[in-house]
């Protein structure tokens, strides 16, 4: 792909509205500051979509499993960025979304997967739902002879740390996890999307690589907690909470059972020492070592501090 005809088509970003964290909103921003149309799909017309909007994306509604709306979504597009969050869908809008790129003949492809689908093989599975899906849809697009790259980043700082993390070391400065002391390196959202703004600023030498993106540095619990208090002036504690508790609470918080299960199973293997895991991926392709968790949490003080509270 010439780096004209890249400009005169618009990239489709799907998740383009997201929620806390969100690659496609960070994705969409990054894209558009290097000249490029953006085409970005949100599943619902609200003030995120008109953000967009302002920003100066093209926001189109649609649902990844809906046929109809992806020729419509797709039609036109130079290349494709598929993000989706968990969901039990998630195989369906893959293959869905493929199908139609590749009737549209889109010149690249760039899969948001999971690194553990790294651990697995036809004989080697976890027990989340959503891993074996990610593992499925990544052996659905080796299939389709789609120009493919796959992104397959570590677990989100955002996540566990901001949105899971947060009420605990807001209200009783502790970092309540059931992550046992394990290590883990998460990444940024906003990291991962630099990435991939630079795989979708110029495709072609991507087209069938793997990126296994991990963050800052592999660290247990213990030690973030001693970051978390460097960062917000207060000393935070790390509590190794009950995965049953803890599960429940997200249950009864209306959190699907599908995600529940996968957060789960992602605490158990980090209990394993599954996510001791460190690339340099990251910085072979943005040039850039990704944020530190100091960093991050100081950036997001505000959401782990006290109404009130001086930071």
């Amino acid at each position: 792909m010439t780096a004209q005809s890249s400009h005169a088509s618009p990239i489709l970003v799907t998740g383009a509205a997201g929620a806390v964290g969100s690659i496609g909103r960070n994705l969409t921003e990054m894209l558009l500051a290097k000249g490029h149309k953006v085409r970005a799909l949100v599943r619902r017309e609200d003030e995120r979509a008109e953000n967009l909007r302002q920003l100066g994306a093209e926001v189109m509604q649609g649902d990844l499993t809906d046929l109809t709306a992806m020729h419509r979504v797709i039609e036109g597009c130079a290349s494709v960025y598929f993000g989706m969050s968990v969901s039990a869908d998630y195989l369906t809008a893959t293959v869905n979304t493929a199908a139609v790129a590749r009737h549209h003949g889109v010149e690249a492809f760039v899969n948001m997967s999971q690194m553990t689908v790294t651990q697995m093989s036809i004989t080697e599975s976890t027990d989340s739902p959503q891993h074996k899906l990610h593992w499925l849809a990544e052996q659905a697009l080796s299939w389709s002879g789609l120009p493919v790259v796959t992104v397959r980043p570590t677990v989100f700082l955002d996540g566990f740390f901001r949105l899971f993390a947060a009420p605990g070391v807001r209200d009783a400065d502790e970092l309540a996890l059931p992550m046992g002391g394990g290590k883990t390196s998460p990444i940024s959202a906003v990291d991962v999307a630099r990435a991939v703004s630079v795989i979708l600023d110029d495709p072609t030498p991507h087209i069938g690589q793997i990126y296994n993106l991990t963050g800052f540095e592999s660290a247990d619990l213990e030690h973030y907690a001693r970051v978390f208090s460097e960062a917000l002036g207060r000393n935070i504690r790390y509590r190794d909470v009950p995965l049953s508790g803890w599960s429940e609470k997200l249950l009864g918080a209306g959190v699907p059972a599908h995600v529940v299960k996968h957060l789960s199973v992602m605490t158990e293997m980090n209990k394993q020492g599954r996510y001791d895991r460190m690339t340099d991926d990251l910085f072979k392709l943005t040039g850039q070592k990704p944020i530190s968790m100091y960093d991050f949490v100081k950036l997001h003080a505000s959401e782990f501090t006290r109404h009130g509270t001086a930071v």
